[in-house]
């Protein structure tokens, strides 16, 4: 397989108590994905898990392991149930340090703040051995451990590092994707999906129904690497509809 034809798998971590009790939404699993995706990652999977070290450790060296690379949001704030750092060092045996270049960044960025005191030194905190991604909004930077890349909960925060990571990772091709709609019931053209999508090496159709207007419809994303291969299953898809009587949407309904 060569580079350009493979896949490259990311997994995501995200932290918080907050998430599970549902006190607070989580944005940032599309974000991340979406950006993912612009860099020729797949994001494989996602874990939610609470403030907890252990579940932290475990998930991380799981998804570590057989993932390219694994993300992790939240956790990494000045209170005391900001673990996140801390579990990650667990999981990668190494001590946790304060980085000399995150304690300038953060002096710098509290001098007209109240100054630098215990807590937030915390957020210059990191596994021995790492690299910092930067944040532009608020002085606290990202972490970088070989694959693994620590993040803030805040989402605006995180679409901050996730652009000063932009271009730096390996990865495959875009993963591109078309929309064929229908106003049909996805049970009835099941053999079809399946025996279209086996038919074109490399694609994936998802299935998304939906019932409006009194009718039962679904709209099929189609996603491959291939601009031609996208193009030719969507067609495929469109005239197998049309040859049971059903009318195909371009782009969905």
């Amino acid at each position: 397989m060569t580079d350009e034809s493979r896949i490259w798998t990311a997994a995501l971590i995200v932290v918080g108590d907050e998430i599970l009790s549902g006190r607070t939404q989580d944005k940032n699993i599309a974000q991340v994905a979406t950006w993912l995706g612009v860099q020729g990652i797949r994001l494989r999977e996602v874990r939610v898990v609470p403030d907890d070290m252990v579940a932290i450790i475990e998930a991380v060296n799981a998804l570590r392991a057989r993932n390219d690379y694994l993300f992790t949001t939240g956790g990494i704030g000045p209170t005391h149930d900001d673990i996140t750092v801390d579990a990650v060092a667990a999981a990668l045996g190494v001590d946790v340090v304060i980085h000399p270049k995150a304690r300038a960044i953060l002096e710098s960025y509290y001098a007209t703040r109240g100054g630098l005191n215990d807590a937030r030194l915390r957020m210059a905190r990191v596994p021995a051995g790492a690299d910092l991604i930067e944040n532009r909004v608020s002085g606290a930077p990202g972490i970088r451990i070989g694959n693994v890349f620590l993040m803030a909960g805040v989402p605006g925060i995180t679409a901050q590092m996730l652009d000063g990571l932009t271009g730096q990772l390996e990865g495959g091709l875009p993963l591109l994707s078309t929309t064929v709609g229908c106003w049909v019931a996805e049970s009835e053209i099941a053999d079809l999906l399946r025996e279209t999508e086996k038919a074109f090496d490399g694609v994936q159709i998802g299935s998304y129904p939906f019932f409006r207007e009194g009718k039962t419809g679904a709209n099929f994303v189609i996603r491959s690497v291939s601009d031609t291969t996208l193009k030719a299953c969507a067609h495929a898809l469109e005239e197998g509809l049309a040859a049971i009587g059903r009318f195909p949407v371009a782009g969905g309904i």
